[in-house]
Formats: structure tokens, sequence, C-alpha cells
């Protein structure tokens, strides 16, 4: 069976896949009232996907639950990702092109002749 040629093209997203549990349920909801954001629910899991860049905002997220959220509970609900993930002690980034995240990490973008 023969799919065609393959797509290279980038596709301008990154996401996370989280847990369908209760802290899971709660961040997804935080993340689908932002622009560019698209939430899918299944039964065990939950797909946040974003165009460009998706900021879960540990802040917000506190407030949404009603208690402390940070950095080890967003990797305790979160099992794959897709994109460069940033980790700031108050929110994760993720960029969907490597370029964009290269002031976060110290990565040089030196021009190649």
């Amino acid at each position: 069976m023969s799919f065609g040629e393959p797509n290279a093209t980038a596709s301008n997203k990154c996401g996370v896949t989280l847990m369908n549990n209760q802290n899971g349920y709660v961040v997804a909801e935080v993340m689908r009232s932002k622009d560019g954001v698209k939430i899918a629910e299944y039964p065990s899991m939950i797909r946040v996907d974003g165009e460009k860049l998706l900021t879960f905002d540990f802040d917000e997220i506190s407030q949404a639950l009603g208690s402390e959220f940070d950095q080890s509970d967003f990797e305790e609900i979160m099992s794959t990702h897709y994109g460069r993930m940033v980790h700031f002690d108050d929110r994760t980034m993720l960029f969907a092109n490597p370029e964009d995240a290269a002031e976060y990490i110290d990565f040089d973008l030196k021009v190649v002749e």
C-alpha cells in the first residue's frame, strides 16, 4: 500500500499528551481558552496542541486547581510532547520551531555559508 510522497513541510505546531485525570483535565481546561490551542480528549489521555508556542503558566494552573502546581506536577501528568520544551520555575514553554527557543536554551544560530 502506498501513501504517496512524504510531506516534509514544517507543521508549526507543538504539543503535549496529558493524563486524563483530575489535574490533567484542569490543565487542559486552562489551555483551552488560549488562542491557537486545540484540545482533544480521549478515555485515558488529553492532547493539547498549539500553533507556534504553548505556555503552561503554573500560577494560572495553580489558581484553577485551588492548590499549588509546579514543574514536578506537570511532569507527573505529561506522558509525551513534541516541539522544543523549555522549563522555568514558573512555567513550561513549548516551541514549534527550535530557532524560536534559541534565546532560552543558549543555542547559537550561526549562519552557515
